[in-house]
Formats: C-alpha cells, structure tokens, sequence
C-alpha cells in the first residue's frame, strides 16, 4: 500500500495558494484516477483508490502545514505503511518556478511541512519538489507563499501537475529514472 500525500492548508481562501501544489496535486489524483470521494479520518482528507493494482491512499492534512505530520503520522501508523511508499508532493521556495525535484530521504529545507512529517515518521520517504520561487527578501516569504498563483502561472502549473501524476505510476514502481525524463527533470535530483 502506498501513502500519497498533497500538503497544504485547509479552507477555500489558500486553495490557489502557492502553498497549496501538494493539495493541487492530490486533487488532480482523485480525477485522474478515479479514487473515492475524500472523507474526514485522521486529521486529514483521506481518500482511496488504486493505481496499477497497487492500493494508494491519498492525503490532504487539515492541521495547517505546520502541523502535517500529525496526520501524516497517524494514517502511516493505522495503515502499517512505511516510509518509502510515502509520496509527498510540495512547494518549494528554493527551485524556480514549476522546475521539479525528486528524491527519497535528505532534509527539510526548512519547509515546515516536512519538518513536522520528519518528525513523525523520519525523512526517508519520496519527495515531489514543485518550484514556486523566492521573494526578494527573507521578510517576504511567509506573505508569498500565501499569496495566489496568477493566472497564466495556474495554467502552467495544471500542465505540469497533470504530467507529475500521469506519471505517478512509474514513482510508485521504483522507475525513479523514467518518472524524472518523463516529467522532464534533467539533473536526476
């Protein structure tokens, strides 16, 4: 079984949020793939479905990022799964602009979201870094993440979260390789 987690936060006035990729992505998931409805269980949105005869849980946390890994936790620890079918999709403030990174384990980056699943389940689950920028200054960078994708930008980003999740099956059957050239990631990080 496998564990697909989109972060971000709970209400409708972060949904276009740049902080909101991972909820983006896991809603793209659901269509994509026909899963279940969501439905309230462990601190989060929990919905089920199957991806190459694999069964696949997909996650939105509603503790407010900061707090993901409660919810990360406990769906990990009810469903016995480990980290490395965990699958975690996220901003991320140091890569331009929808470049994406994939990679199992390392460290947060100081992205609170993951600090918090670290937490609760160590670091060595995979990572689906979506690139969302910086601000010029260190004082911004709570304001920006919280503020909405321009139009053309959302455009952009439906694209490429629709590749990431074509695609998820490779991810999931450890063609680490082939996910990355299909998503178009050249440095295979």
């Amino acid at each position: 079984m496998f564990l697909v987690v989109g972060l971000g936060n709970p209400s409708k006035e972060y949904a276009f949020n740049r902080h909101n990729v991972g909820f983006m992505a896991a809603d793209k998931c659901v269509r994509r793939f026909s899963f279940d409805d969501f439905k309230k269980k462990h601190q989060g949105l929990l919905s089920e479905g199957t991806i190459n005869n694999e069964k696949v849980l997909l996650l939105k946390p509603q503790t407010y990022m900061n707090l993901s890994g409660q919810s990360v936790g406990a769906v990990t620890q009810f469903y016995k799964i480990s980290p490395d079918h965990v699958i975690v999709f996220h901003d991320d403030l140091d890569l331009k602009p929808l470049d994406v990174r994939v990679k199992q384990g390392g460290s947060s980056g100081g992205h609170n979201g993951l600090k918090s699943i670290d937490s609760a389940i160590g670091n060595m689950y995979w990572r689906v870094r979506v690139g969302i920028g910086r601000p010029v200054s260190k004082e911004m960078v709570s304001d920006y993440v919280l503020s909405n994708f321009s139009k053309q930008e959302l455009i952009d980003l439906d694209i490429l979260l629709d590749k990431l999740i074509e695609n998820l099956p490779l991810l999931m059957s450890n063609n680490i390789n082939d996910y990355r050239e299909k998503i178009g990631v050249k440095n295979g990080v």
